[in-house]
């Protein structure tokens, strides 16, 4: 896929025109308010991982709705609580979930704690997932996919429930003895990126804790842009589902703004490592410079930084990118 979009000093200048809702802090407070109604419920069960360099925890917890959300919680074996971990939260990309029992351990290996979140009803691409979503949206159509689930109401939507479970996914790992609550991380790749995007965004003044939000070629950000011109990928299931329904519009990007990644960056406060790649066809570049330019306009001075992969597509930086973090991580550590 060759460069498709703007030039890179035009990305670096792009600002989206997705403003948030009337009510779009009032709507994310009562939807934690109601999340912390329900027990957290979490639970860190030793799991078989046929490794003798980590030790694995199958991990549940209360999501959306008090709803189980599974998890794995990697440690470097022999972790003493009287020395506790930071800790870096994962969220997984589109159709994947937390995995195999060992299938992915790489912040483990490095050092640090490692907490995977499994996604409700996923689970089915790259990682495995056991995770369902129990609270089919009420009413309404929806194309083949996740993307138009609920889209009828922002009450409905269905990453309401995914971007609740990711918070509360936060909480979860901060309970456990291993685990400094004041040093977390949170990282995630596509779908992931935008979750970590959204999870940022919600916890500033909710939630304390986070030092680092690594975000790679994110999902879920600037979507009137993104329906427009992306041609592969899960975005095009708006499109499809607007080129059969021509009259909804409006109505469905007004239920997209509530969980669009560029309002959400806005009220982030942690520090911010992204990338993006150039020739990405799946999470467009201008897209990822939207949430990036817009991220934590509300709290000016956050440091953020972002590395380009010029003749990438969605797989961006892979390896190369991971160097970079754990580079990014011990400057903020220490």
């Amino acid at each position: 896929m060759p460069l498709f979009e703007k030039d890179p000093d035009q990305l670096r200048q792009y600002e989206s025109a997705v403003a948030p809702p009337a009510d779009f802090i009032e709507f994310w407070e009562r939807t934690i308010a109601e999340a912390r109604e329900h027990p957290l419920n979490a639970r860190f069960e030793r799991a078989e991982n046929h490794l003798t360099v980590i030790d694995t925890y199958d991990v549940s917890f209360a999501g959306y709705g008090g709803a189980p959300i599974k998890g794995w919680l990697h440690l470097p074996a022999g972790t003493d609580p009287r020395n506790p971990l930071p800790v870096v939260i994962q969220y997984a990309g589109y159709g994947g979930g937390r995995g195999l029992v060992n299938q992915n351990t790489r912040w483990a290996q490095a050092g640090y704690a490692h907490f995977i979140m499994d996604t409700r009803g996923q689970g089915y691409g790259g990682a495995y997932g056991e995770t369902p979503d129990p609270h089919p949206s009420a009413g309404g159509n929806n194309y083949a996919g996740l993307m138009t689930r609920g889209i009828h109401s922002p009450d409905e939507y269905f990453y309401r429930r995914v971007y609740v479970d990711a918070f509360r996914a936060v909480e979860a790992a901060q309970s456990h003895p291993a685990i400094d609550p004041g040093r977390v991380i949170l990282s995630g790749t596509s779908q992931g990126g935008g979750i970590t995007v959204a999870v940022a965004g919600l916890a500033a003044g909710r939630l304390d804790g986070i030092v680092a939000a690594h975000i790679d070629v994110p999902f879920l950000q600037d979507f009137p842009r993104a329906i427009d011109i992306t041609p592969r990928g899960p975005y095009p299931e708006v499109a499809s589902f607007l080129g059969r329904h021509r009259n909804e519009y409006e109505s469905i990007l007004t239920v997209l703004n509530y969980f669009d990644g560029v309002n959400l960056a806005r009220l982030a406060a942690a520090p911010a490592l992204y990338s993006v790649a150039l020739m990405d066809d799946v999470c467009p570049p201008s897209t990822v410079f939207a949430s990036y330019n817009a991220y934590g306009t509300d709290n000016p001075g956050v440091p953020k930084d972002i590395e380009v992969y010029r003749f990438n597509n969605h797989e961006g930086g892979q390896e190369h990118q991971w160097i970079v973090q754990l580079k990014h991580l011990r400057k903020i550590l220490g």
